[in-house]
């Protein structure tokens, strides 16, 4: 959640070419013309070394569409001028066999990935640009009414990154936003052929990390109200059960949706997927709403004095859950990647597909039971089939 580079994402993409590393450094690139993400990938970005997420487990097709939204009633308060905009790709259930491969990041989104932790002669662009997933762009739609799920990542780094979780979800009948918040991430392409970086990275320094959850928040019900409002931005937008909405988030993204779900009654449950709580549960709870935090091994108690400090704060149905040997970023897409090529990452030994595994287990199942009323025995205490998870009571 800081600008400090985790060893853990760096040892993990390390490893991907046995090749010398470049020194450290921050993206510094300029906004350079690109298109959006959901443009299918080039023969160029499927010619690097073949890697591929896990397939979702549900029975759907994935459909994925990107939208691009400005609230022109906020300025943007990194850039300092100009409105607030998101890059949001939404995934829902489809029909088979419609829509066509979706490219995971545009060339140069991947490039200031790699640049920002000094990877840009270890990793080939093409590598991860061209990783494969289920999603298919502009797929038609299943009828129906779905919940909906606002996916936010982590500080610096692409809402692809939550690519592996958005689509098992998808496929098992949720709707699923997954957004770039601007000047956010180290690089996300917008409209206009813009690449936007990250402001964010240094100003937050000043700010604090709760500006950042804070102003996600204020993201998050502006989106809410552009896909559910009476005028939504979204042409599928009649596949959102409004009365159904939560939010999960990694690091940061897990710090807000706490204060999403604080501020937004719309909100009916939250996962914070191991992100300190930059934004305190407030002294008067979330008004009865559950909520779960999902963490890697470091996080139990005693082990996040954010945690510590709001555990007693939440005041509806909720867990605390964390695997052991795990790290923060195998919530995300890259121990998958890494195990792709057949790489080990020291700093998280849990295996790649085994993190994407527990992480949709756990998510969908707390998903299923607040947003469905399904049954969900899994969340009750220890399985045989789970010996990594660890349930804590503090």
């Amino acid at each position: 959640m800081t600008r400090r580079r985790t060893a853990t994402a760096a040892a993990l993409l390390a490893l991907l070419l046995p090749l010398p590393l470049a020194a450290a450094g921050t993206a510094a690139a300029s906004a350079s013309p690109s298109a959006l993400a959901s443009a299918p990938p080039s023969a160029a970005e499927r010619s690097g070394p073949a890697v591929e997420l896990p397939r979702p487990t549900g029975r759907f097709a994935v459909g994925r569409e990107d939208l691009h939204l400005v609230d022109r009633s906020r300025t943007d308060p990194w850039a300092g001028s100009g409105p607030r905009e998101l890059m949001v790709t939404m995934r829902y259930p489809a029909r088979r066999d419609t829509g066509s491969a979706a490219r995971y990041l545009t060339r140069e989104e991947a490039r200031l990935l790699l640049v920002d932790r000094g990877l840009e002669q270890a990793v080939p662009v093409e590598t991860l640009a061209g990783t494969a997933s289920a999603s298919r762009s502009g797929a038609r739609p299943l009828p129906g009414r779905h919940p909906l799920v606002v996916l936010s990542p982590g500080f610096t780094v692409h809402r692809a990154t939550l690519t592996a979780l958005a689509e098992d979800l998808a496929s098992r009948g949720y709707v699923v936003a997954a957004v770039d918040h601007a000047y956010e991430s180290v690089g996300t392409a917008f409209p206009g052929g813009r690449v936007l970086t990250c402001l964010a990275c240094d100003r937050s320094e000043e700010t604090g990390m709760r500006a950042v959850s804070g102003n996600r928040a204020r993201d998050v019900s502006f989106l809410l109200d552009r896909l559910t409002g009476p005028r939504p931005a979204w042409r599928h937008a009649g596949l959102i059960d409004p009365g159904r909405i939560a939010m999960a988030g990694h690091s940061i993204g897990g710090a807000s949706a706490i204060a999403a779900t604080a501020a937004d009654p719309r909100i009916r449950a939250g996962v914070n997927m191991d992100g300190g709580n930059a934004t305190p549960v407030p002294a008067t709870g979330l008004g009865g709403r559950p909520f779960l935090l999902l963490g890697a091994q470091e996080r139990g108690p005693g082990g996040n004095e954010s945690w510590d400090r709001d555990w007693p704060l939440l005041d509806g149905w909720k867990r605390w859950v964390t695997f052991d040997g795990s790290g923060h970023f195998t919530f995300s897409d890259f121990p998958a990647i890494g195990e792709q090529l057949g790489l080990n990452d020291p700093d998280s030994p849990l295996p790649g597909a085994r993190s994407v595994e527990l992480t949709r287990r756990y998510v969908g199942a707390f998903l299923d039971r607040h947003l469905r009323g399904e049954s969900r025995p899994v969340l009750d205490g220890p399985s045989a089939d789970a010996p990594e998870v660890r349930f804590h009571t503090p």
